[in-house]
């Protein structure tokens, strides 16, 4: 079985997809640390021509708390998100067939960061198709105390794992050589460059999946894209 583990992004890029595609099961982190000025509860859309940026407000809290025990701001305003999501896009190609999915996301009313990301998460996979399993971490009866190689090894062999999917950054970060001593062969996985028109002007790569939906669409998405990845 192939295993993937994440920590949840918010509106992530086409990369993350990816890695959960090349999958059958991906393990979604709720009880590692948040990292501040990361992407869990932040993400890049176009905007007059430019990037720009989309955040969700925190409550205030520790920043040693986990992801799981985080909470969006009380004042979040979900209308005024979906206002600077509509004004970015209400012209692009596909906005009629992504934005019934940008409502049911954004309006998602849970006020835990983790079940909103999970939400959302959920709906992304189900419009494109993705029929990989997802675990919450926290499920899974390992030590959780346990860090980096070690952790993800525990959860490797909890679930069965034979083959573990890693992003390309984690090449300086695990060892084939390690993985395999423990029955794990371990890939990275490599996306391939893609580009495509936004509104004429050269491409922005690395936009949220919500660019790449409002410019392509689902279908090509699921026929062209989803699967331009190579694992090394």
């Amino acid at each position: 079985m192939k295993l993937a583990i994440m920590q949840p992004y918010f509106l992530p890029y086409i990369g993350y997809f990816q890695l959960i595609r090349s999958a059958e099961v991906l393990v979604l982190y709720d009880n590692i640390e948040y990292t501040k000025k990361g992407w869990i509860n932040r993400n890049r859309i176009l905007q007059h021509g430019q990037e720009a940026l989309l955040s969700l407000p925190l409550a205030s809290g520790s920043d040693y708390l986990h992801i799981g025990q985080r909470q969006l701001a009380a004042n979040f305003d979900r209308t005024k998100l979906l206002r600077q999501i509509e004004g970015a896009y209400r012209r692009a190609p596909f906005f009629a067939e992504t934005w019934p999915l940008v409502q049911d996301i954004v309006q998602y009313p849970d006020q835990q960061l983790f079940n909103y990301l999970h939400h959302s998460i959920v709906a992304l996979c189900q419009h494109l198709a993705l029929r990989t399993t997802i675990v919450v971490s926290s499920s899974v009866p390992i030590d959780h105390s346990l860090k980096g190689a070690d952790k993800v090894l525990a959860l490797c062999h909890q679930l069965g794992a034979s083959d573990y999917i890693n992003s390309i950054g984690g090449q300086a970060l695990y060892s084939k050589e390690a993985f395999l001593a423990q029955q794990v062969r371990l890939h990275f996985i490599r996306s391939q460059p893609l580009s495509y028109p936004q509104f004429g002007a050269p491409c922005i790569p690395w936009l949220s999946l919500l660019d790449v939906l409002m410019f392509n669409g689902k279908q090509q998405i699921m026929d062209h894209m989803i699967d331009a990845y190579d694992l090394i």
